[in-house]
């Protein structure tokens, strides 16, 4: 499975990179804090499937990874080849890019 790190991604966002961020997260979670992904909850990523892009890279995050790589696994299993998982989630972010961030 491929993996961006929170530095890539933030490198990504600057350079005005064409891609897509999926936050898995559950709604009340991505309300506390989110980096501007589409939410769609991991229990619905399969159903919601069309909302992602095929012709440009996606990134999937969560908190800490573990629900972005499950997400990854199941695209991947609908024939997406376009996806990372971000390594750490949105945990790693807050550490490494925006310690004010709210984390629940």
């Amino acid at each position: 499975m491929k993996e961006v790190s929170v530095a890539e991604l933030k490198q990504k966002i600057d350079n005005n990179e064409d891609f897509q961020l999926i936050d898995v997260r559950e709604s009340f979670e991505y309300e506390v804090s989110n980096l501007g992904g589409l939410n769609i909850p991991l229990a619905g990523i399969v159903i919601e499937a069309e909302k992602i892009s095929k012709d440009k890279p996606v990134i999937i995050q969560c908190r800490s990874g573990k629900r972005s790589a499950q997400a990854v696994m199941l695209l991947e299993q609908q024939g997406f080849d376009n996806l990372a998982n971000l390594k750490g989630g949105i945990l790693a972010w807050k550490e490494e890019i925006d310690p004010e961030l709210d984390v629940y």
